[in-house]
């Protein structure tokens, strides 16, 4: 049995644990921060192939009791114009739709299960270094304490430690010209069917708005910016601040996104965007690093959490399937590095048509009409939604 240690403890972390304990491996996952992740973050919309990869942990059921189906998504301009309604990734043969969740539920919702199953979770254990032999790893921790194990799994996000221990000279993130913002509006009656995500490209602002099955109103904006914003900047971009410059980037397009707004209560403060279009050397040894630490891809693909759990699915069989841990990390990453670095490509492309200018915007929302005015051959996304990985098939060696 292969004992793994595990840094972070969010979707990816998580995950890799249950696999691991699924394909006979035993986990043991540290989490930074001291507590868990309870009411932190905002929300995310769990894509099909995710699910799907779900399925033979006995995942999918936990992720549907916190979230809410999300069938379909609209696309309209911010004149009004609704240009198409189409599946939102499709439906797998039990039925199941994408699911919109908060993400601190369905880290909740996992951990919960995770220890159901046995697997340690150890909080306020924020890694400072790690070393491995030809046997084993070791890892250690702010606190002053140490781990050992078999391998070391790096799980720990954009600004992963464990990346730039593999890999000193590991490029940084990118900056994708971005902010990110949102929150949830009560008491609002729009006349919307609940779950389908509602995107307009506006005339200054990208925004995007879902009723949840509770009726509250589930949102998000994109306003666009130039230049990466210092942490100084990003403390100023909350409150009644960032509400007045929403309501100015929504003032001109005919959407609810402005009655939104002033039914929220509390906005997230400001947050930049980032991703990354390669990282050269994802494993050294018994070190691997996975998800967002090894592939962080903008938002705008929808694909983030679902990258992640296909990686702990993948991870898993890998080192069930192959019996040296070495050749097994190389294996998984045979296996994921250009599937992921597509998916970060297409979430560029996606992201940039909402970080255009009011010239460019007149030709993009030209481009946009035109593109939807017949039905696609071929899904440009579908190979993002329609991936699926059979865990009971054996990886050859």
């Amino acid at each position: 049995m292969t004992r793994a240690l595990i840094i972070g403890g969010g979707v990816a972390g998580t995950i890799t644990a249950i696999a691991l304990h699924e394909a006979g491996h035993q986990s043991v996952v540290f989490e930074a921060y001291d507590r868990d992740s309870e009411g932190v973050g905002a929300f995310l919309t769990l894509a099909v192939n995710g699910l799907d990869a779900l399925l033979p942990l006995g995942l999918k059921d936990v992720v549907r009791s916190v979230g809410f189906d999300s069938p379909r998504m609209s696309i309209g301009l911010g004149n009004g114009t609704r240009l198409a309604e189409f599946p939102l990734g499709g439906t797998l043969q039990d039925g199941t739709v994408s699911q919109t969740v908060l993400r601190s539920d369905l880290y909740v919702a996992l951990r919960d299960e995770a220890v159901r199953r046995g697997i340690r979770v150890e909080y306020g254990k924020r890694l400072t270094g790690a070393n491995q032999t030809k046997t084993h790893v070791s890892a250690d921790f702010a606190d002053g304490s140490h781990a050992e194990g078999d391998l070391l799994i790096g799980a720990d996000g954009l600004r992963s430690r464990v990346r730039t221990i593999i890999d000193p000279d590991a490029p940084a993130p990118r900056y994708v010209p971005l902010l990110n913002t949102g929150g949830f509006a009560e008491g609002l009656d729009l006349p919307d069917e609940p779950g389908v995500l509602n995107m307009v490209f506006g005339k200054r602002v990208f925004f995007c708005h879902v009723v949840s099955t509770d009726g509250r109103v589930w949102w998000f904006a994109n306003p666009a910016r130039k230049t990466e914003p210092t942490a100084a900047e990003l403390g100023t971009l909350a409150g009644d601040k960032l509400r007045a410059e929403l309501l100015h980037l929504v003032a001109g397009d005919r959407t609810p996104a402005a009655e939104i707004i002033r039914a929220t209560r509390e906005l997230y403060p400001a947050w930049p965007t980032y991703d990354f279009p390669t990282v050269p050397v994802w494993h050294r040894g018994r070190m691997v690093i996975i998800g967002d630490a090894a592939h962080a891809t903008s938002p705008a693909a929808g694909q983030g959490a679902s990258m992640a759990i296909e990686d702990a699915v993948t991870l898993g069989k890998c080192l069930r399937d192959v019996p040296d841990v070495e050749r097994a990390l190389a294996t998984y990453e045979s296996l994921r590095r250009g599937r992921v670095e597509a998916v970060v490509a297409a979430g560029k492309r996606n992201g940039d048509q909402k970080a255009i200018g009011p010239v460019g915007r007149v030709i993009r929302d030209f481009f946009i009409k035109r593109a939807f005015s017949k039905p696609f051959d071929e899904d440009p996304n579908g190979f993002m939604w329609n991936h699926r990985i059979d865990w009971n098939e054996k990886i050859a060696v």
